[in-house]
């Protein structure tokens, strides 16, 4: 294995540690979110085990990261600036069906701020399982509709439209219309 990929997979468990303990989940907490056992994520963490590409896209997903944090090498810059051309957006993985998001911002690595341009389809939604996690999301509706339940208060938003939470507070969203939703969604992690 080279000098940088050993660095590389060798920072997958710290991160994963790290972003545990700020989301203050226990191992058990983290494994019945990701469905992965906690005896694995212990095993990751301590980079005893290098996980499988599904069992990271679940670790993931459970702590609201993209599976490219994980894998991207820190890049020490005294200007971190980054220019996303409309060309360059990219995928970002999501276990939700139904919606497709399109980076706009820079790495998660090197930022606190992540954005994307989410599009919805008609009748799609974040599931049955209201979410929480760190951090605050705010979205912005370009088109169609979108509504989000935060905190047992629902919320519809149209064109124009923008809703800024806590995401630490129960939430929800699905497109109850019959056209794609489009909207610029933002995620600021905890510091």
């Amino acid at each position: 294995m080279s000098e940088d990929l050993t660095r590389i997979v060798g920072g997958i468990g710290p991160k994963v540690r790290a972003l545990r303990k700020q989301a203050g989940l226990s191992l058990s907490q983290l494994a019945a979110q990701s469905d992965v056992s906690a005896a694995a994520i212990h095993k990751i963490e301590m980079n005893g085990m290098v996980p499988t590409i599904t069992t990271l896209l679940k670790v993931a997903s459970a702590l609201d990261r993209p599976v490219a944090y994980f894998v991207e090498e820190e890049q020490v810059t005294s200007d971190p600036t980054v220019l996303t051309l409309k060309s360059e957006h990219r995928p970002i993985y999501t276990s939700h069906v139904g919606i497709d998001l399109a980076a706009i911002t820079g790495s998660y690595s090197r930022f606190n701020l992540a954005g994307a341009r989410a599009t919805v389809v008609p009748g799609a939604s974040s599931g049955e399982k209201f979410l929480e996690h760190p951090g605050e999301e705010l979205i912005y509706v370009l088109a169609g509709e979108l509504e989000f339940v935060v905190n047992g208060r629902d919320h519809t938003l149209g064109p124009g439209d923008a809703l800024h939470f806590r995401s630490v507070q129960p939430h929800s969203w699905h497109n109850p219309g019959k056209v794609d939703a489009t909207a610029l969604w933002m995620a600021l992690r905890p510091q």
